[in-house]
């Protein structure tokens, strides 16, 4: 491979770390074309982008932040596969879905909404994350409701108050 192919290469992971907020680091080493073939179908399903990447060029790559992604270099060991997502939970799933028919692929780390997950023991902890506008439409929802309630109350109060005029006008 030539350095102006490697170049490209690096500026393509570049890219792609710019662009989506999450993206995970995993090892699907060792598994067979077909396997390999139906977690990129369930990716695509899934709205996740897959890239395979030689280590050295990840590295490349994540040396042009400026030592942001520095915890992550321990863990670029042996085979690396990206999964990158706009949504911060949906690749933990996919994965925790993968596993349910066999051992890969392994998480080994993940960047998630500016904080770092390292270790495939944080698989469960990524899986139950909220994306930042299900959470601002939690606190929506928080904020409305003692404004719903006091609103019911005031609609209850006035029929109850006509209710009894109107009884009171029927005598």
């Amino acid at each position: 491979m030539t350095r102006e192919e490697k170049n490209k290469i690096i500026d393509n992971i570049y890219n792609k770390i710019k662009e989506y907020n999450n993206f995970y680091l995993t090892d699907i080493e060792k598994l067979n074309a077909e396997q390999i073939s139906f977690i990129r179908r369930k990716c695509f399903e899934n709205k996740i982008k897959v890239l395979h990447v030689k280590n050295t060029l990840l590295k490349k790559a994540l040396k042009r932040f400026d030592n942001k992604f520095d915890p992550l270099f321990d863990t670029i060991k042996g085979s690396t596969t990206i999964f990158f997502c706009n949504t911060p939970n949906t690749p933990a799933l996919l994965i925790k879905e993968l596993r349910q028919k066999g051992d890969k692929p392994i998480l080994k780390a993940a960047y998630v909404e500016e904080c770092f997950y390292i270790g495939d023991e944080q698989l469960t902890v990524l899986s139950a994350l909220k994306s930042k506008n299900e959470l601002i439409a939690e606190v929506v929802t928080l904020l409305q409701s003692p404004i719903r309630n006091i609103v019911s109350s005031l609609q209850f109060s006035t029929m109850k108050i006509h209710g009894i005029l109107k009884k009171l006008e029927n005598k």
